[in-house]
């Protein structure tokens, strides 16, 4: 009887824990939900327009409704009898009382503000930076109140409205008794020259501009010859020029505009006494510009004639890097007043109280070592790590005990704690241990904000800096493009595929300027990336003739991935005559300016090419797409160049082992099947996975599982609109222009150089009406490549028709009659 009554007090505690438990996780999701937020920030967005009315109403009605506001609380709001002229009622003049009379008289206007911003801050649509805002306003109220009781000390006598509260009135009494009205009034002005010096950013340059020294420029006036006029303060009319220059006068800078050079600083002494001859030069010298860093060298003769000497050396880059300056490069200032997207911009997609709870590790635990007990494998020690999606559990198997032996228990694991699927890693590497991965079951949603607005990718000096998710421990995990330098993205359909190239595209929004990346997106489903179409003129790249920023068309496919190569090969030659190996170091040189423009060298960014449905460009096209893609995978990581490719359909004749040898970094969410997961990762484990953003990204030898981060699609569209909406690139980022094998035409082909062969080749085919090239290639014995040109001759020719794929093409000249007036006309 005694264990049963202990077991039935141990259940009434476990349900009332229970139900403790719940109720505040109903609390905790309410807070937190979007629903409770809305409703808040409404509430206060209507309470700061109902006390705007209030206020403005008292300030109006306030004397007359004065008598009745002196009584208490209770009585006003008990007595019915009672009216107030107060456009917001009883409780609006109230608080006007309280608020402006009693408290901090107009500046309480500021609260207003406060509120207005506030709600809208709930809403996710910040108005102005909110933390600044609140505290710059909260000392405003208190400045402006003070100031007011000072300066209007005596209107409170008067009316019955104390315009600086009787807050202000109180500080301001109490101020002037110490330092007296005067020092009360220096120390507010200092209070606001701070106040506005750490409230602004416009406040340091325009003291600047107000104390800075003005300089006196000289007009260039050719026609004024008058050396009165010219020499000016510099010599007196009326006496003897006793010292016309000091002993060590300072020439500035000076840009001559017909040249194009920058003079350097100069001292030039002068004696006490000068002629008015040399006076007249230096002023002449001074106003056009004249160069005195090397004077030329003059040399006089027995005769007495002066002879000078200039020499003109060929102009190197060095020199043209004097000429410029010391200044460096600097791409940005194209489009200097852009500003990158706030984070403001994300939403924190708050998924309530999804903590796993002790009861479920420990029950979790328990399950596995319940489970190696029944297979008589014994372990030491178990450690769990609490990641967004899974828990790994790290097991120290007891000596003697095989790895393999665990690894083939994976089954039975998973079916003991009833788990979507776990996954064993045996050992994991560097730690000695087993890991087992077990989801959790309230899954954690990573938000796009979380990890946009961490310590690791706002500090981050990666070139092409990318935040993906977050690892088991919790960790934002970031990755540098540019040292990938390409990733293949693949998985099935709507498991987060989509959604982690929206977070690739999103993380290097946020860190590069317009002026150093530009994207060439592909997408043949003509709706995934459509949202990025609105920043064209700040981030794309297409052909000239292109008319839809985003490349959906199979013929423009294969002419931009050909017109990217013939980018590839022209940045390569940039980076030979440079002598760099890199496009960071050649950037690096451009922006020191030791490269000139004029021989073609200009400013790289980086283009990253983002694909999504390979397999339908694949099946599609097939080795026109794949070629010009490995060529750029192999080749084009120096010049900058980088991919990243999409596909849900992971099969072998769609990743060809070229696409695999040369997209070292690969990212593989749930597929159906471990070949599948094979044919991605070299190795089973993306079948294992739970799906909405589970992930496995290998990178070399190494493996990791993440949570990818979720943005939404109003995410992505403000994020665009907030760039669309500032100053952009005339047009987009044009690609070089590339002719197609179909644009071309027969008139391509050069019939000034015929083959020896074209007229018998000529004649057979019209006896035969049949134009094939392996007919020809029969007929003289000849290889199939000179066999295809003479082909393409006679196409040129007009003798046969355009290619019909495997059909023998259509013959143009009926007999041999009409044929030899053809080639004796050629």
């Amino acid at each position: 009887m005694r264990i049963l009554q202990n077991l039935m007090a141990n259940k009434k505690k476990s349900k009332s824990k229970n139900s403790g438990t719940g109720l505040i996780t109903k609390i905790k999701s309410l807070l937190t939900s979007e629903k409770f937020r809305y409703t808040l920030g409404f509430l206060m967005l209507v309470f700061g327009v109902y006390l705007l009315i209030a206020f403005i109403s008292f300030l109006i009605y306030g004397s007359a409704d004065q008598s009745k506001l002196d009584i208490s609380w209770r009585t006003l709001i008990k007595s019915a009898d009672i009216r107030v002229q107060n456009k917001a009622g009883k409780t609006g003049a109230y608080l006007s009382e309280v608020i402006i009379n009693r408290g901090f008289g107009l500046s309480s206007f500021l609260f207003v503000y406060l509120i207005v911003i506030t709600s809208f801050q709930i809403f996710k649509r910040p108005l102005v930076q909110f933390s600044r805002a609140l505290t710059f306003s909260i000392v405003l109220v208190f400045w402006i109140s003070i100031f007011m009781g000072l300066m209007l000390s005596g209107f409170g006598a008067t009316s019955s409205i104390y315009l600086g509260g009787k807050f202000g009135l109180f500080m301001a009494n109490w101020l002037s008794s110490l330092v007296g009205f005067i020092g009360t009034f220096f120390l507010l002005l200092c209070s606001l020259f701070l106040i506005v010096l750490f409230g602004t950013d416009k406040f340091i340059p325009w003291l600047k501009k107000v104390f800075a020294r003005k300089q006196v420029e000289e007009d260039e006036e050719p026609e004024m010859r008058d050396e009165d006029v010219k020499i000016g303060a510099l010599i007196d009319q009326d006496s003897s020029i006793s010292k016309v220059i000091t002993e060590h006068d300072t020439v500035e800078t000076t840009f001559d505009p017909d040249t194009g050079e920058i003079f350097d600083n100069e001292e030039m002494e002068i004696d006490d006494r000068i002629d008015m001859s040399d006076v007249h030069e230096h002023v002449e010298s001074q106003m056009h510009g004249e160069e005195h860093n090397e004077e030329p060298q003059s040399e006089e003769d027995e005769d007495g004639l002066e002879m000078t000497v200039e020499k003109i050396e060929e102009e190197t880059d060095e020199e043209y890097q004097g000429a410029i300056g010391d200044e460096p490069y600097d791409p940005t200032l194209d489009l200097s007043n852009y500003k990158f997207p706030p984070v403001d911009l994300l939403d924190d997609h708050p998924a309530g109280s999804n903590e796993v709870s002790n009861e479920e590790l420990i029950s979790n635990k328990n399950k596995i070592v319940e489970t190696l007990r029944h297979y008589k494998i014994e372990i030491t020690k178990i450690r769990a790590t609490i990641g967004p999606t899974i828990t790994l559990y790290e097991i120290v198997p007891a000596p003697g005990v095989r790895i393999s032996k665990i690894k083939n228990l994976e089954d039975d694991i998973a079916l003991s704690l009833a788990a979507l699927g776990i996954r064993i890693i045996a050992p994991i590497p560097g730690r000695g241990t087993i890991g087992i991965e077990v989801p959790n079951q309230q899954p954690e949603v990573v938000s796009m904000r979380s990890i946009v607005s961490s310590k690791k990718f706002q500090e981050s000096n990666a070139e092409l800096p990318v935040v993906l998710g977050k690892t088991i421990s919790n960790e934002t995990f970031l990755i540098d493009l540019a040292k990938m330098p390409h990733i293949l993205v693949a998985g099935a359909t709507g498991q987060g595929k989509s959604v982690g190239l929206n977070a690739i595209i999103t993380s290097l929004l946020y860190k590069k300027h317009p002026s150093q990346l530009k994207l060439v997106m592909i997408d043949p489903k003509k709706v995934e990336l459509s949202l990025y179409s609105t920043i064209e003129r700040h981030f794309l790249a297409k052909l000239p003739d292109d008319e839809e920023p985003i490349i959906t068309d199979i013929q423009k496919v294969k002419n931009s991935l050909n017109s990217l190569n013939i980018e590839m090969d022209s940045r390569y030659d940039l980076l030979k005559k440079a002598h760099a190996r890199n496009i960071k170091e050649y950037n690096a040189k451009f922006a020191e300016r030791r490269l000139n423009p004029e021989k073609g060298h200009r400013f790289l960014p980086y283009i990253v090419v983002i694909i999504d449905e390979f397999a339908d460009l694949i099946m599609t096209a097939g080795k026109e797409i794949e070629l010009p893609i490995a060529r750029i995978a192999q080749l084009a990581r120096a010049v900058g160049i980088h991919m990243i490719i999409a596909t849900q359909r992971p099969s072998t004749n769609i990743i060809t082992g070229v696409i695999k040898a040369n997209f070292p970094t690969r990212i593989a969410f749930k597929v159906a099947s471990m070949i599948d997961s094979r044919t991605i990762l070299d190795t089973p484990g993306a079948n294992q996975l739970i799906g909405k953003g589970d992930m496995l990204i290998a990178m070399g030898s190494s493996m990791t599982r993440l949570q990818c981060a979720f943005v939404d699609t109003p995410e992505v569209e403000r994020i665009c609109d907030h760039i669309a909406a500032q100053q952009g690139y005339p047009t987009a980022f044009m690609l070089p222009e590339y002719v197609g094998e179909g644009d071309g035409g027969p008139l391509d082909t050069d019939l000034s150089n015929r083959d020896e062969l074209f007229n018998d080749a000529a004649k057979i085919v019209v006896m035969n009406q049949m134009g094939s090239t392996s007919m020809i290639q029969r007929k003289f014995s000849i290889g199939y490549n000179r066999a295809g040109r003479i082909m393409d001759q006679l196409e040129a020719a007009g003798i046969v028709g355009p290619s019909e794929g495997s059909k023998a093409r259509q013959v143009m000249i009926q007999d041999e009659y009409s044929l030899e007036q053809l080639l004796n006309n050629m």
